[in-house]
């Protein structure tokens, strides 16, 4: 209905419009002005009406008559403009459902044009835009080429992309001061006992397209992750040495390695950065270069002759630098680069004598006499640096922070060639005591970094299987008396192990001390009762565990550093002795370090070398002179063959424990003769095994 009412009002009202529209007089020209000043409102761009827009509004009110006779509001003068436009009105629809169709269609505004994405601006300066073009395309096509680590790969890619491909170390085909600096870094890579060779410098002086910029850009990038990596993890895997090595591992991140010296002022301080910082690495680094009197000069041979000595000027007599043939060798062979076909024995090469005779302990005179010349060309030197090369390489491995922070950086390093250990605290040794570590072979002592947890005073020994069926089985066939007479304890278990033990006591294998830190070796520290073997110079006699001289003040001395208001002493600790174990619990553990030097540098500041008791030595000398890291396990025997529980042959109702219990203490004959044994044991009952119980 009110669609009806609608209808006939909009009929009605365009009728009279249009009778109004044929009897009034036209406009004339003031009034059609008027009219096209006034401004007109825009077409609406809506859809027609439909039902639901005609709905009855509930709260309006019903219009008061009386209001209704009141004069109406004066139109505006606008309105009055307007009151004689003629208003066209479209036709009514028939019926609701043609209302939709009876409007003629709204205008449509033009439709708005999609945002265009902002135009990226290059950060790339125009004289480098050539070089990170060819950027671009390389790192995507052939960046294999030059990084075949997947990590780095993607670090590298991703480094350039953020940059644009700007390059990193020239600026319009020149070198930039961080370029400069990696090149000086890698070219002095000797001096911290790595190979020049492995990170080759491109020429960028040859380098006169983009083409050639770019690629090496990128080799030089290569380099210097090379180097990053190398100089703080190590030029060999130390899995790749020998199966009784352990240490965490802490390997570079490219990302990092690029964000830091791209962003460092001084790029080569900080690739220096990734070598070790332990003190024990930078003594041998300064003794290394002694040794090369700051060159490489191993393969040159300084002739004989007269002896060569400088003067200084005094007022009666000028300068006496002497001449001689041997000394433009001299200069090659000590490192002096000033002048180097001089053939005067001037103060600098004089110099360069004086250091090299007081690093080989010779009177330092600074005289180029027989026995300097024999030193110079002595063997023993290019051994010495040779070993010291290799130790320098095993010191990479080692944790980058060696002591617990909290504790004032103090740990425990134990060096197995020189059979020393130390607790160290606040870069300086605190308590210093002798050790005896493992035979060699089968026995070695691990190479390890683990943390002390607690100490054990009166312990218990549990005699591992390895121990057991190489030695206490075929004794027991032989003697069945054997263990009582030793103060074991014989257990034969439910399921038919048998297990054995020594109870605590002044005779017990471990001492009254054991110093736990677990590994996966089931090695530890531990006293012992065997004393006289801390006589000797060379002390490797046990199975691979660690004894200590000094157990009671070394046992103080950790303590003290835990727990400070404990107050422990010597006499504390003896006093806890008894036939009770019991378990002193660190708050916070101590790191313990067991390391392989056979070359350091003492307190006075001497270089010291040691026996390589393990082969170590040789096999990484052989390993890197021979530049095949990756293939040195087809090289290096493992220091310890592989043992495991007999299947066959044991005596009737024995078999073994099946518990991982920790092994250490003498051997068997050791502990029934008494010292380190001659006597060749009796054959293992069975065959050998293959599996390894490492100790």
């Amino acid at each position: 209905m009110l669609m009806a009412v609608a209808a006939t009002f909009l009929t009605v009202s365009a009728t009279s419009a249009l009778a109004a529209q044929s009897t009034t007089p036209r406009a004339s020209a003031a009034e059609l002005a008027i009219d096209a000043a006034v401004p007109r409102p825009e077409p609406a761009n809506v859809p027609p009406p439909t039902i639901g827009d005609f709905k009855m509004d509930s709260t309006a009110s019903v219009p008061d008559p009386a209001k209704a006779t009141e004069k109406p509001a004066e139109p505006s003068p606008a309105a009055k403009a307007t009151e004689s436009k003629p208003v066209e009105i479209p036709a009514p629809a028939t019926n609701v459902n043609d209302a939709a169709t009876a409007a003629p269609p709204a205008a449509t505004a033009p439709a708005p044009e999609p945002a265009k994405e902002p135009v990226k601006v290059s950060t790339v300066a125009p004289a480098d835009q050539p070089v990170a073009d060819r950027l671009r395309d390389m790192l995507g096509a052939k960046s294999l080429r030059y990084f075949d680590r997947k990590n780095e790969r993607a670090a590298v890619e991703k480094f350039y992309s953020a940059r644009d491909y700007a390059p990193l170390w020239t600026q319009a085909g020149t070198l930039t001061a961080g370029g400069k600096g990696v090149i000086a870094r890698l070219k002095d890579a000797a001096a911290e006992g790595l190979n020049p060779a492995d990170y080759p410098v491109p020429d960028f002086a040859a380098a006169a397209s983009p083409d050639q910029l770019a690629e090496a850009e990128l080799k030089l990038t290569a380099s210097m992750l090379d180097y990053a990596r190398q100089a703080q993890s190590g030029r060999m895997h130390w899995s790749q040495v020998a199966s009784d090595i352990l240490y965490p591992e802490h390997p570079t991140d490219p990302a990092e390695v690029l964000a830091n010296i791209s962003a460092a002022k001084d790029a080569s301080a900080a690739l220096d950065g990734y070598n070790p910082p332990h003190k024990l690495y930078k003594d041998l680094k300064a003794k290394l270069a002694e040794l090369r009197g700051q060159g490489d000069g191993p393969m040159i041979h300084i002739a004989e002759g007269p002896a060569l000595a400088f003067r200084a000027a005094t007022k009666k007599q000028g300068e006496v630098a002497p001449e001689d043939s041997r000394v433009p060798q001299l200069r090659a062979k000590l490192g002096v680069a000033e002048n180097p076909d001089g053939t005067h024995y001037d103060a600098k090469v004089a110099a360069a004598v004086r250091k090299f005779q007081e690093s080989v302990d010779l009177k330092p005179t600074g005289v180029l006499d027989d026995r300097t010349v024999k030193a110079i060309n002595s063997p023993k030197r290019d051994r010495h640096i040779d070993t010291v090369l290799v130790n320098m390489e095993r010191l990479r491995w080692l944790p980058r922070q060696l002591g617990a922070a909290s504790l004032g950086n103090a740990y425990v390093i134990l060096n197995v060639p020189d059979f020393t250990l130390k607790v160290m605290q606040n870069g300086a040794p605190v308590w210093t005591t002798r050790v005896v570590t493992g035979k060699p072979g089968k026995h070695a002592t691990p190479m390890l970094t683990e943390t002390m947890k607690f100490i054990t005073v009166n312990p218990t020994w549990n005699v591992p299987p390895s121990i057991i069926y190489n030695e206490y089985l075929p004794a027991l066939q032989q003697d069945p008396t054997v263990l009582d007479r030793m103060g074991l304890k014989l257990e034969r278990r439910r399921d038919g192990s048998i297990h054995i033990s020594q109870p605590p006591g002044e005779a017990n294998a471990l001492g009254r001390i054991r110093f736990n830190f677990p590994n996966k070796f089931l090695v530890y520290q531990h006293d012992t009762p065997d004393k006289h073997l801390f006589a000797k110079e060379e002390r490797a006699f046990s199975h691979g565990c660690m004894r200590v001289q000094n157990p009671d003040q070394y046992a103080s001395t950790l303590l003290n550093i835990v727990m400070p208001n404990e107050r422990y002493s010597p006499e504390k600790i003896r006093s806890m002795y008894g036939r009770s174990e019991m378990d002193l619990k660190f708050p916070t553990p101590i790191p313990v370090n067991i390391t392989y030097q056979t070359a350091f540098v003492d307190d006075a500041g001497k270089l010291q070398i040691r026996k390589d008791i393990y082969g170590r030595d040789a096999a990484m000398i052989a390993l890197l002179k021979n530049g095949r890291s990756r293939d040195l396990e087809a090289m290096v025997a493992h220091a310890q063959p592989s043992y495991s529980r007999p299947k066959d042959g044991l005596p009737a109702g024995v078999s073994f424990a099946s518990d991982n219990t920790y092994s250490s203490g003498p051997s068997f004959f050791e502990r029934l003769f008494g010292g380190p044994s001659t006597v060749t044991p009796p054959a293992p009952i069975g065959r050998r095994p293959q599996q390894r119980f490492t100790r």
